[in-house]
């Protein structure tokens, strides 16, 4: 988040997955053989051409009854869930209704975390998907995000560039061209390329520097700084530091409302970000960042940032005062053993944080390339 920092100084395949469940000291398991997760530009057009489809066949699968909104409405503040969605939707809508429950708590890093998970394991059973899930490293584009290659035209593997001004913004090219969407209102998905996404909340107290340009946030200088100079152990403030180059991917990558939408939609807001299939790419990198900071600080005796956790359930972020109190939540604290919530969605058991904590053990087997 803009201007926080300050506050808080601290700064393969995955087809061939195997998990060994075997008991290690109440731990998670360690898995045989993970897939290994690469950097999008690393795969080969067809990977990437693969990967486009398998998100575009979720998104042409009916809505999924098994979708249950747990958020009462007049916290979460949207609206009800559109039946006549896709499952594509669906997956949306369990981000924008546990919104106020995923962000500034302690709940960010692990349910995220299970969130790509989730989405790669839907992606391999429902549409037959067989790679591992990949990443976007931003800090490669840090300097020059608008005209990163990564926005690649190409009408099969390529993410597609910037919308069209004159048509709200909305894709014109590349393999999501004709991603229909059901979140706020249906529309065609859109990207709004704006590198100072926080002006709109200029009256927000705990956003003090809403003028700050996004791509301070996630230079390669800063991502080394958060992973080798958070302190070790210290899993508040990583959370802390973590949650600032978020801010690209707010709305429809960082985009304002849909031009239908209805009042009272909220823009630069997480709530349907993950409309964007490249919201999931970004947590993928966030994830990896903090996967980065688990294996760091360690020797062969120690796991002392692999099974660091601290944090609320309450999001509070009312006044700078709350955020340096509760920085990433406040009480009713969340342990190892809380369980994350998916709205009933994924077909997974109840999966608890502990279940997430390390990528080869758990629920979990992958690593990082």
């Amino acid at each position: 988040m803009f201007g926080l920092l300050d506050l808080y100084k601290i700064l393969v395949f995955a087809a061939t997955a195997v998990l060994d469940y075997s008991d290690t000291q109440g731990e998670a398991a360690h898995c045989t053989h993970p897939a290994v997760r690469r950097e999008w530009r690393k795969l080969t057009s067809d990977e990437r051409a693969e990967w486009i489809a398998s998100i575009n066949c979720l998104a042409n699968l009916p809505h999924d009854d098994a979708l249950t909104p747990s958020v009462d409405p007049s916290i979460s503040r949207i609206g009800p869930v559109n039946t006549s969605g896709s499952y594509w939707d669906d997956i949306v809508y369990v981000h924008m209704d546990l919104n106020t429950k995923i962000h500034e708590t302690g709940l960010f890093l692990p349910f995220h975390r299970l969130y790509v998970h989730a989405v790669e394991k839907a992606m391999k059973e429902r549409c037959g998907y067989t790679g591992a899930f990949p990443y976007w490293d931003w800090t490669i584009d840090a300097r020059d995000v608008q005209n990163s290659p990564i926005f690649d035209p190409g009408l099969t593997s390529g993410l597609g560039g910037w919308g069209d001004p004159t048509k709200d913004f909305e894709l014109q090219d590349g393999g999501f061209r004709a991603l229909h969407v059901a979140y706020p209102v249906p529309h065609i998905l859109r990207r709004n390329f704006t590198l100072q996404p926080f002006l709109p909340f200029a009256g927000v107290p705990v956003f003090t520097n809403t003028t700050q340009y996004a791509n301070e946030s996630f230079t390669p200088e800063r991502v080394r700084a958060l992973v080798e100079e958070t302190a070790p152990g210290d899993f508040v403030g990583f959370q802390f530091a973590m949650e600032e180059p978020q801010t690209l991917l707010r709305s429809d990558l960082a985009g304002q409302c849909p031009a239908a939408s209805l009042p009272g939609c909220m823009p630069a807001q997480p709530t349907f970000s993950a409309n964007e299939p490249m919201f999931f790419l970004h947590h993928g990198m966030v994830d990896k960042i903090w996967r980065a900071w688990q294996t760091n600080h360690r020797d062969p005796s120690a796991t002392t940032n692999l099974w660091a956790f601290k944090g609320g359930s309450v999001q509070n972020i009312t006044s700078l005062e709350a955020l340096r109190d509760y920085p990433n939540g406040m009480a009713p604290d969340l342990s190892l053993d809380s369980v994350i919530p998916t709205d009933g969605m994924f077909g997974l058991r109840r999966v608890t944080i502990r279940d997430v904590m390390d990528t080869t053990g758990g629920v979990l087997c992958y690593v990082y390339e």
